[in-house]
């Protein structure tokens, strides 16, 4: 069972490498011209209704989170019936979620004359925006919730090879389109039209994979009462959504409100490239969600506890390969793709770089507190989000975009950082926490360690100039990056007991070829 576990997560990692780096190219050479020919203050308006209608989504409740929670354990022993019944009872709320969610979307679109008071486009296009995303929204819960069959059955690499062939072709025509019309009505058509077009070729897959599932929405109002735990992790996993929602949707939202949308196109590009490498990293190692979940299931402790270390060790290294190569290439990136004037202040790249570590090393707890079902720390994400809209609007209003990042990085650290893990150990593993401190902080050390060694390699890199063009960028990065991860990986080996249980897990794989 585990090997079945490690080939699909593997399976899921490649086929998600594969189309990252092709949709990763495409990205940052569609924002070029998007940015170019239709302008930032439209890439910012499309940002900024995105960022409206995941509040709406608030309205989800977490039922798609719960549901794969739920299935992990008929998955692993097989219950085709009881996967039918459970994918019934979601499709039946996700069907009463989709009403109210256009219900609410209705009721938000009479205010959009207020919230876009400020800009120079008509309300014909903003309204036309406005109803394309919503559509497209509204199709997930109507059409595609099958999908979360497969994210608990560790076969995402079905859903990400369709959806990103849908976005890699939408977004060639997008470009086209921009580039020789200009014309934003064609670009919110074609958007919304693959929306379509990627539901359809989506469910027909579903039936492919699984010929044996015959969820019916109208039965799952009867069922429902036979999984109440699908309602009991919704409502708790409701609530967490509202921190998550906080973190990351409410930002572009309040940099508008304290700056301008100008400033929120400046801070999407540093948002698409921290986007983009977050997502590789959720690509490879999110894979192995589904995995920890049938882990679980299967209830051996030792094995449990082993996976967790690797996994955690894993994720501190790669998280603090991605922020120290950020800090140092991401502002000769953006010079030398899209000009100097898109540059953020260091501050504010310090900021984000915070926001990102967080993230990153937060993964692996998620994962095994989703695993356990562990959702019923109900203040936790209430406290989280009202420390950060207390902290961005006091600081937004003083020091702008800095004073916004500022308000995520402190609710962050009090409530993922401090909080999650000892929550984990005591009602998850039932261990004590300073164990989980003790390996933590020495990969925190050995981080700052190899950082204040490569400084030092830097100031010698005279005679490279990032800024340059390219190649010298390119040239730039390899040195230090590379230098970087050996360093910090051979630190790791000896001193993180995870890390060294993970490299003898990879080269025995590898000699056992």
């Amino acid at each position: 069972m585990y090997e079945s576990r490690l080939q699909k997560s593997l399976l899921n990692a490649r086929i998600n490498i594969i189309f990252y780096f092709i949709s990763l190219f495409l990205s940052f050479f569609s924002r070029k011209i998007f940015l170019e020919k239709l302008g930032s203050d439209f890439v910012g308006l499309t940002g900024t209704v995105s960022n409206l209608l995941d509040f709406l989504n608030l309205a989800e409740l977490g039922i798609g989170a719960a549901v794969g929670t739920v299935l992990y354990k008929p998955l692993f022993n097989n219950d085709r019936s009881s996967i039918n019944e459970i994918i019934s009872v979601f499709g039946y709320f996700y069907r009463k979620i989709g009403l109210i969610i256009l219900t609410a979307g209705i009721i938000l679109s009479c205010f959009l004359p207020l919230i876009f008071r400020g800009t120079t486009f008509n309300l014909a296009l903003i309204y036309y925006v406005y109803f394309s995303f919503l559509s497209t929204a509204l199709i997930g819960y109507f059409a595609n919730y099958k999908q979360t069959l497969l994210g608990a059955d560790q076969r995402n690499y079905v859903i990400t090879a369709y959806f990103q062939t849908s976005n890699l072709i939408k977004a060639l025509i997008q470009m086209a389109l921009a580039y020789y019309t200009q014309n934003y009505f064609y670009w919110v058509t074609i958007e919304l039209s693959f929306g379509i077009i990627y539901s359809f070729i989506l469910n027909w897959k579903i039936k492919q994979v699984y010929p044996w599932l015959k969820s019916e929405v109208t039965s799952g109002k009867i069922l429902k009462a036979k999984y109440p735990l699908v309602m009991t992790y919704s409502k708790q996993l409701f609530v967490h959504k509202i921190g998550s929602l906080v973190q990351f949707q409410i930002k572009p939202l309040l940099i508008y409100s304290f700056v301008s949308l100008k400033i929120v196109a400046y801070y999407g590009n540093y948002s698409l490239i921290i986007d983009k490498l977050s997502l590789l990293i959720n690509n490879v190692l999110g894979s192995t969600g589904a995995g920890v979940g049938s882990l679980i299931a299967e209830n051996d402790y030792i094995k449990i506890k082993r996976v967790f270390w690797e996994l955690t060790s894993l994720r501190y290294f790669i998280a603090g390969v991605l922020v120290f190569s950020v800090y140092y290439l991401i502002n000769p990136f953006i010079i030398l793709w899209i000009g100097s004037k898109y540059i953020l202040s260091n501050t504010a790249l310090i900021l984000i770089l915070c926001n990102m570590y967080i993230a990153q090393t937060r993964g692996t707890n998620d994962q095994f507190m989703y695993g356990y079902g562990l959702f019923n720390d109900l203040w936790a994400p209430i406290t989280e989000a009202a420390i950060s809209i207390l902290v961005s609007f006091i600081a937004g209003y003083y020091w702008g975009l800095e004073g916004v990042l500022s308000g995520s990085v402190v609710s962050m650290f009090l409530i993922i950082v401090l909080w999650k893990p000892y929550f984990l150990f005591r009602k998850g593993f039932k261990d004590k926490i300073y164990l989980y401190w003790k390996e933590i902080i020495k990969c925190i050390l050995l981080f700052v360690i190899t950082w204040l060694c490569i400084r030092f390699l830097i100031s010698k890199l005279t005679f490279i100039d990032p800024n340059y063009n390219y190649l010298h960028w390119f040239i730039f990065a390899i040195i230090i990056v590379f230098t970087f991860s050996l360093i910090y990986a051979v630190l790791m080996y000896f001193f993180s007991i995870g890390f060294k249980y993970l490299v003898q897990r990879i080269l025995r794989k590898i000699f056992a070829r």
